[in-house]
């Protein structure tokens, strides 16, 4: 898709183009978003980014895993160019048309598990969640909601109930929706007091029907437990192998909805389509968004028939399954299937030994992790000691920039590697080699 094969960097960053364009953004632009560097991207073409000012970055990011088929790839920009040209918009929650419900039947087909399924189209992950949200209480009639600490979930208002990463996402938004409680996610390396990580994974279940069913939590008002496969934005944890396993057991037992929030690890990031397959589970209800559109803004949620089976007017939205959304999701689907899907497995893999490489010749890596091309480094003052060092990380990822290569932080102090999903191991040596570089100069 691109002749480019490295980063060029003709400016100090950002330069006078950028510059100008950051005053005007600070002049009428909310200070609430999280900008990590003076990114001002002007195109976007396969792995790669363009500055205002003719600088070029190699992405590792996807745009926070969003452009799953790599900047404007051109298939994905035909469709969309074809739709735009035959029908923009026609709200596909009092109408019908035929791109989503290809697209419903194609999303149906994919998630885990036998028997109907059916979709409700949304715009974003957060929204997905809440769909989520409000279908589990609909569905069981029951209140109570389990969520795990470090996940993300959403920001809008019971999204954010649900989330449990960071204090700032929260405070002064309260009161928050009533009746969720969160719970340890097993993560071997911050918790290195357990030594046995197949045993950590047993326990972080066992203690929700040992602890929080006998002493503060009725199962029998828990409508769901939502889970992310492969925590986000928490750090991109994976857990022990038994872990959603025995989840899976415990919702069944109790008659509570298992959601596999897969808005992050879903649609082909973890080399899967969905990342809750790498253990056999199939959840009652699946949340996507950012990669399934290559871009656009859609999200969904999938469930079981018998599941969604709410009445008409309980759940709409006006934008949710767009035409030009939906072609672009069938694009990227297609291209998944036929070549991406594989393509993130054996580069992930590539990619996740070139960090575990990383890891033995820097003290500050204390773990190097991941599934497919969602991986992370955990960056702490010495291995030994295993102590955070969250602004060490930030100066890795900053001097990342520098020198041309886009990377994002996750967790208190962990890095996250998602490139699009056609990133190749040339992409990764020329990321791994700079990456070295900065290593090499703290």
């Amino acid at each position: 898709m691109s002749k480019f094969t490295k980063p060029k960097i003709k400016t100090s960053l950002p330069g006078p183009n950028a510059r100008k364009l950051l005053k005007r953004d600070a002049a009428v632009v909310s200070p609430s978003y999280t900008r990590s560097y003076p990114l001002v991207a002007d195109k976007g073409r396969g792995m790669w980014i363009t500055d205002t000012d003719g600088n070029r970055f190699l992405d590792f990011t996807a745009g926070i895993a969003v452009t799953s088929t790599g900047h404007c790839h051109p298939r994905v920009v035909k469709a969309l160019q074809k739709q735009a040209a035959r029908l923009i918009h026609m709200s596909g929650t009092d109408f019908y048309y035929e791109a989503q419900v290809k697209l419903a039947e194609k999303l149906g087909a994919l998630t885990p598990g036998k028997g109907v399924k059916k979709v409700f189209f949304t715009n974003s992950g957060t929204e997905s969640v809440e769909a989520a949200f409000k279908l589990a209480r609909y569905k069981t009639g029951r209140e109570k909601m389990i969520a795990f600490f470090g996940a993300f979930h959403g920001r809008t208002m019971g999204a954010l109930s649900l989330t449990g990463s960071k204090i700032i996402q929260k405070q002064k938004f309260g009161p928050l929706v009533p009746g969720v409680t969160h719970v340890e996610y097993p993560y071997f390396y911050r918790n290195c007091k357990h030594q046995d990580p197949l045993k950590y994974g047993e326990e972080c279940v066992r203690y929700i029907e040992e602890v929080l069913f006998k002493k503060t939590i009725p199962p029998s008002e828990v409508a769901a437990i939502i889970v992310e496969p492969v925590q986000g934005e928490g750090g991109y944890v994976v857990p022990p192998p038994t872990f959603h396993p025995k989840l899976r057991e415990l919702t069944r037992k109790y008659g509570i909805l298992l959601i596999a929030d897969e808005v992050q690890s879903g649609m082909g990031r973890t080399g899967k389509m969905f990342a809750i397959e790498h253990w056999n589970v199939e959840p009652d209800i699946i949340t996507v968004a950012k990669g399934i559109a290559s871009g656009m803004p859609l999200g969904a949620i999938i469930a079981r028939g018998e599941v969604m089976d709410w009445e008409p007017g309980a759940h709409a939205n006006t934008f949710g399954g767009n035409p030009l959304a939906c072609v672009a999701a069938l694009e990227t689907i297609d291209l998944l299937e036929t070549k991406l899907l594989k393509n993130s497995e054996v580069v992930g893999k590539y990619l996740l030994a070139g960090l575990e490489s990383l890891s033995r010749r820097f003290l500050s890596i204390g773990d190097a992790r991941g599934l497919g091309l969602m991986c992370a480094i955990e960056i702490v003052k010495n291995r030994a000691t295993k102590e955070p060092a969250p602004a060490l990380r930030d100066r890795i990822v900053q001097g990342a920039f520098e020198k041309g290569l886009l990377l994002l932080p996750c967790g208190e102090t962990s890095i996250r590697f998602s490139p699009p999903l056609i990133a190749s191991k040339k992409d990764v040596d020329v990321a791994l080699e700079i990456l070295e570089g900065v290593f090499s100069r703290l």
